[in-house]
């Protein structure tokens, strides 16, 4: 290679627009805050209009966030939405799908009901806001520098987990879904210009894991190769290379960012009474 490279701008983002669902809070935050400061202008929408709101208004100290609310869950909601970026934006450069939800109950008493929102949430409402999205994805695409939909999956989508003692069995599965409709979407966007790539977390703070870590820290920290949980940084930093030139030839990549847990295979075995 003989031309020197820019790294700055190899990673930046200036000018361009994203969508981040379940921006206000966890891991859509911290990605959110990486795409600011990266230079994108940045949409993140939230079941809740408050924290969305307050959320965007705190990124705002990074760069230009606005605050969507809504329920991508939703048909009529996630038609709004769509609706109403389509309305202010020609395009959007990178859509990032974060929104998710989780369950836990022993397995005699795990409900059909909660099985069926945790599947709608974390896989059908993801096709679908991403299918919905596809033109104004399409109209950023260019062959040097794709649109880009990031996925965010899970390292229990990879293993089945047992240190944490959650009987969490919808929310493996639907993260095991995720990354297979990631690689199925690669192949259906890739002619479009469309890069489509999952980021497989471990543990990271968030609201989501606060129970979690309350209740297990210590044992979720010696099953990670690393001997710890995930920091803000890191989570941005993935987010950025997915999104920037220099993730522009990565395409229908399942990524962990799990600091090697889901490559240890000395989990803790469960007995039912820890269930």
């Amino acid at each position: 290679m003989s031309e020197s490279l820019d790294i700055k701008r190899l990673f930046s983002l200036d000018g361009k627009v994203a969508l981040v669902t379940g921006g206000s809070r966890g891991i859509g935050y911290m990605i959110s805050q990486g795409l600011l400061q990266a230079g994108a202008r940045v949409y993140i929408t939230a079941r809740k209009a408050e924290p969305c709101l307050q959320a965007a208004e705190e990124l705002g100290r990074f760069g230009d966030c606005i605050g969507l609310p809504g329920d991508v869950v939703d048909e009529n909601a996630r038609r709004d939405l769509c609706e109403r970026i389509t309305k202010d934006e020609q395009c959007l450069h990178i859509l990032v799908n974060n929104a998710g939800t989780a369950w836990g109950a022993p397995y005699e008493e795990y409900p059909q009901s909660a099985f069926d929102k945790v599947m709608r949430t974390n896989v059908g409402a993801m096709f679908c806001l991403t299918r919905d999205l596809t033109p104004l994805l399409q109209a950023a695409a260019r062959s040097d520098d794709p649109a880009r939909v990031i996925n965010i999956g899970s390292m229990e989508g990879l293993h089945i987990p047992t240190v944490h003692g959650f009987g969490n069995y919808a929310y493996t599965a639907s993260k095991a879904a995720v990354h297979h409709l990631t690689r199925h979407l690669a192949v259906e966007l890739g002619a479009r210009k469309i890069t489509v790539n999952a980021i497989a977390p471990g543990f990271f703070p968030s609201r989501m894991t606060d129970h979690v870590f309350d209740n297990a820290r210590e044992e979720i920290e010696q099953n990670c190769l690393l001997q710890r949980v995930g920091e803000p940084a890191e989570m941005a930093g993935i987010a950025v290379y997915l999104s920037s030139r220099a993730g522009a030839y990565t395409h229908g990549a399942v990524i962990p960012v799990d600091g090697g847990t889901s490559i240890n295979h000395q989990h803790a075995v469960l007995s039912d009474g820890d269930q």
